[in-house]
């Protein structure tokens, strides 16, 4: 197996091929750190990397596999790359901005404790825009990041540098979070697998772990990957009060299939306008559902406009406030996106949250109504394949079918679904567009139901292969 076959190689590949002494985690972060030499500047997927740490902690990863005792953890020897927001003990978590460019973090968040308890190795720390608080990926601090698959274009926000990464053979696993979309929009504009666990499933820090809309995750290259990663993060923890008990494990096996199920399918939520090819694609992912035996049918929710001003409120009120406590010297500094976000809030109305809160239960009053007849429901990611990957999203426009969008609100069919934060989403790789850039497919569930969305993701993935053949992998 060449280099390049390594640094695509799946993480549960992986993990066989170190129990089977046919593949040193050395070897794994080698190939790695030696590609990141060839591409990385390229995509510019990290803030900071670790790569000597990293060869120092596989060589002890190596040591274990060739121990008999059995002691081998979830994710022993597996690079991963950190979110530039993730907390962890010790190091330097910028959150993408000119004001905590030095801050070093004095504890780590659950998520990044578990990862590395599991085992992982922290092969860098991957790029996030400003804050976390933008659909695209670029900052003052850190620059611009681009989706391997076409660099004119945006990876997607805000876990930006994670699906970059992965998508360029740059990492094996990678860590994010997802606030109004984080997780899926970079794994649609990056064509890997992106998993929006449901409210409460896996730990957060305090004090967004008490914002319905937010939650941990991971970005991974293949269904299976997801799984692991999920099974590692989930679960009560003594820091979240909102951590769900007991924990939920995703099966091992997942090639049930779904044949026989009821799937409703919306190709524009009724509110989206959605680009030719983003629609096209989705219609033949519904067909695919329904060539592995699935019923597929088309539905209208029933939603409206109204949603827009809620979620914009939420994002005001609770997000926004936070950024707009620094003063006007140091918002001097921000990128403009970030300021805009300050703004709002400090317009925004006080009975915004509630009126929203009343919105959301409207809507799930009608998608709950879907429920009860569907047990998912597939609709796109992104409205189009990606942007341009220097988009200001604060004073610029998206041209979707000729006509100029909202840069999020239009184009980024995710962020109803953290308003309906029970339900959980993944959205994968439903194919590619004439510029070469990837499509997303959202697999949305019954509100806790996540078993059923990694059935269907993983059987939807096979008949959509990506990463295993040279062929399926960007042009870098």
């Amino acid at each position: 197996m060449g280099d390049a076959d390594l640094c695509y190689l799946s993480a549960t590949d992986a993990l066989v091929r170190f129990k089977a002494r046919k593949l040193s985690p050395v070897e794994l972060v080698d190939a790695l750190v030696a590609r990141a030499g060839k591409v990385a500047a390229k995509v510019n997927p990290f803030t900071y990397s670790f790569f000597e740490r990293a060869r120092e902690a596989a060589r002890k990863a190596e040591a274990r596999y060739m121990k008999t005792d059995g002691r081998l953890r979830a994710l022993e020897g597996l690079p991963i790359v950190i979110k530039d927001e993730t907390a962890v003990e010790g190091e330097r978590t910028t959150y993408g901005s000119l004001l905590f460019k030095d801050y070093v973090d004095t504890d780590s968040s659950p998520a990044a404790e578990r990862i590395f308890k599991a085992g992982a190795i922290m092969l860098a720390r991957s790029t996030a825009p400003e804050f976390s608080c933008a659909g695209i990926c670029w900052s003052r601090l850190w620059g611009v990041t681009r989706t391997p698959w076409n660099l004119r274009f945006s990876s997607g926000g805000s876990s930006g540098g994670a699906g970059a990464a992965l998508a360029a053979g740059l990492t094996t696993l990678a860590d994010g979070s997802d606030i109004g979309g984080s997780i899926r929009i970079p794994a649609s504009a990056c064509g890997v697998y992106g998993f929006k666990p449901p409210y409460g499933r896996n730990p957060e820090h305090s004090p967004f772990n008490l914002d319905w809309y937010c939650h941990a995750g991971a970005l991974t290259r293949s269904v299976a990957d997801s799984a692991l990663m999920q099974n590692v993060i989930a679960g009560p923890h003594p820091r979240d009060i909102v951590a769900i008990r007991p924990k939920l494990r995703v099966p091992a096996r997942l090639d049930q299939g779904v044949k026989g199920w009821r799937i409703a399918y919306s190709p524009d939520l009724d509110i989206f306008p959605i680009d030719r090819e983003v629609a096209a694609n989705t219609r033949a992912a519904a067909d695919a559902f329904r060539a592995l035996g699935a019923t597929v049918e088309e539905v209208e929710i029933g939603w409206t406009r109204e949603i827009v001003d809620a979620a914009a409120d939420h994002f005001s009120a609770i997000f926004g406030a936070w950024i707009s406590q620094f003063g006007k010297q140091a918002q001097a500094q921000m990128t403009p996106y970030a300021r805009a976000l300050a703004r709002q809030s400090r317009t925004a109305k006080r009975t915004g949250l509630i009126a929203g809160m009343e919105v959301e239960g409207r809507m799930f009053e009608k998608l709950g109504a879907i429920f009860r007849r569907y047990r998912l429901l597939l609709c796109p990611t992104l409205a189009v394949p990606s942007v341009r990957a220097d988009l200001d999203p604060s004073s610029e426009t998206v041209r979707i079918n000729g006509k100029p969008r909202d840069a999020f609100f239009d184009v980024c069919l995710t962020w109803p679904f953290n308003m309906m934060s029970r339900c959980p989403v993944m959205s994968a790789p439903s194919g590619f567009a004439k510029s070469g850039l990837p499509t997303g497919l959202q697999i949305v569930g019954r509100p806790y139901d996540d078993v059923s969305v990694f059935r269907a993701a993983a059987a939807f993935e096979t008949l959509h292969p990506l990463y295993d053949k040279p062929e399926r992998r960007p042009k870098l």
